[in-house]
């Protein structure tokens, strides 16, 4: 991070079919616990869905 406060953004779920992020800022040389933080969000919230593909585009 160039400021020195390490940012990391999660999926939080959907609104009106958009996606919708969430960030988490840490102090500076914290990007393990921050990590640590996002995916335990990441695993309490199930928001994050696989993406969907068209089958053609027309």
């Amino acid at each position: 991070a160039v400021a020195g406060y390490p940012n990391i953004n999660v999926t939080a779920g959907l609104l009106y079919g958009l996606p919708v992020g969430i960030s988490f800022f840490g102090r500076a040389w914290s990007e393990p616990k921050l990590i640590s933080l996002a995916y335990s969000f990441e695993q309490a919230t199930k928001a994050r869905k696989a993406p969907r593909f068209l089958s053609r585009i027309d």
